[in-house]
């Protein structure tokens, strides 16, 4: 197993340099001169070619490409982001504290996502076909193609305006954290709980199942073996779910005013402060990546098969 490991991190190294080197690109992509941006930032009245230079050096933009983007790479192993063009405090003072504040958001939204998910798939497989399980698949079509800021809207009308029972917008206590749990999770799980019903359904058909009946072993203990080989599914795609809800609590965080990557984002790309959008697009990517590598080593745990794919 440890082979294993070892071996699946060395293949993730060359997928995040790629992803080092495309990030830093994307300074380079924008019309405008990164220098320029600054200049504007800075509320600098008349912008003349002598202060675009002068701005570059300071900046270390005169060096070559590949040199910034080899000190850029090593100043971002130490979490250092550079400053911001905006504010000019450090890219890790402004992400830090908004990436720790969706992190948190979404955990806890990963781990409600998750229960909700295995328990509807887990009952709708055993009632395949019955009302229970129409029932649930009906509603669930119907809430996850809500869009979410629709949705979250009429969460703070109905309970927060209308019953007054829980805040609007920021994160004060543990009831801010209820509202944008509950879209989240309606967004998601009603996605997720498919594959598990699907992964279950699959089990359930196979020869084991069958043999296992035939030697008289109870229910119960079948149910746990079918749940421990649809698990395998549903650890890669729970694994893969944290990233991407990491990514898109944009309209989620704007919508409750939740002091995120998302509300820090969308701010830094009106301002163009290229250093904070650079940091987030890197930490999502790698965040991908740290997760797709995470569910292929629980997936080989489960399954020494798989140990053999690489």
């Amino acid at each position: 197993m440890l082979g294993y490991i070892i071996k699946r991190i060395v293949l993730t190294m060359p997928l995040l340099v790629a992803i080092s080197f495309l990030t830093f690109v994307l300074i380079n992509l924008s019309p405008l001169d990164p220098a320029e941006v600054v200049l504007q930032a800075q509320g600098v009245p008349q912008i003349t070619e002598e202060l675009i230079v002068q701005t570059k050096a300071e900046l270390g933009m005169d060096k070559p490409f590949f040199i910034q983007y080899f000190h850029w790479v090593l100043a971002s192993l130490q979490l250092d982001f550079g400053y911001s063009f905006v504010t000019n405090d450090p890219v890790w003072t402004l992400i830090g504290p908004a990436f720790i504040n969706t992190l948190k958001l979404t955990l806890v939204s990963s781990v409600v996502i998750i229960i909700v998910s295995i328990v509807l798939g887990v009952v709708c497989a055993i009632y395949e076909g019955k009302l229970v399980d129409k029932t649930v698949r009906g509603f669930s079509f119907m809430l996850t193609s809500m869009p979410s800021y629709w949705l979250a809207t009429l969460m703070i009308w109905y309970f927060s305006v209308t019953l007054d029972l829980l805040p609007t917008s920021g994160m004060h206590s543990y009831q801010s954290y209820i509202l944008p749990v509950i879209v989240i999770t309606i967004s998601y799980a009603g996605i997720y709980f498919r594959v598990v019903r699907s992964s279950v359904l699959s089990n359930k058909n196979k020869d084991f199942v069958l043999y296992a009946r035939a030697c008289g072993i109870t229910e119960s203990r079948i149910m746990l073996h079918i749940l421990k080989n649809s698990m395998q599914v549903a650890v890669s795609v729970f694994c893969m779910a944290i990233p991407i809800i990491l990514g898109s609590t944009v309209v989620i965080e704007n919508v409750f005013a939740w002091p995120g990557l998302g509300s820090l984002t969308v701010k830094s790309i009106l301002s163009r402060d290229f250093p904070v959008i650079q940091a987030y697009v890197l930490i999502l990517a790698v965040t991908f990546v740290l997760f797709n590598m995470l569910s292929d080593i629980i997936n080989a745990g489960m399954n020494p098969k798989l140990r053999n794919d690489l």
